[in-house]
């Protein structure tokens, strides 16, 4: 078995090309790979706008989308790669779905439920826990939230 586990920004990449989409679709850029055994099961972006229902954020998808493939709504074994820090609504999904691993691209400082703002996916009173990792190709995913951003503030 090939372990990219060990090499993180290989798949980060492929939730950042998904972020790249959103952002192409006037959507906020986040992108989500979920892995399972060294295979991307399901990967996602946000449509919130684009389908003007406030739950369709990028994790949310993608965890519907491995659970089809899995066939269970456990997704023991399974790691996430999200481009920005999920949101409350997210991070509970990611504690129920049982998401082994959840690696983080950027913080985020207003909404971020991972141990920025709240703390739902780190908190030691829920069933589940899983391992966080932030920072992978950090100033990639910043970046293109920045871009995203002043993009928006220009067009008023």
């Amino acid at each position: 078995m090939n372990n990219n586990d060990n090499n993180p920004e290989f798949y980060m990449t492929i939730a950042l090309e998904e972020a790249q989409k959103a952002h192409d679709e006037g959507e906020i850029p986040v992108g989500v790979a979920i892995v399972y055994k060294d295979c991307v099961i399901a990967t996602a972006h946000n449509t919130t706008r684009q389908c003007s229902d406030p739950t369709a954020h990028a994790e949310l998808i993608a965890i519907k989308q491995a659970a089809m493939v899995l066939k269970n709504e456990r997704l023991n074994g399974c790691r996430m790669y999200v481009t920005k820090e999920p949101c409350a609504m997210c991070a509970g999904a990611i504690v129920h779905a049982r998401i082994e691993k959840l690696y983080i691209g950027v913080k985020d400082k207003r909404f971020g439920a991972c141990g920025t703002v709240l703390n739902v996916c780190g908190n030691d009173v829920l069933n589940h826990k899983p391992q966080i990792i932030f920072g992978i190709l950090e100033e990639e995913c910043k970046n293109l939230l920045k871009s995203f951003f002043e993009q928006l503030r220009k067009k008023g």
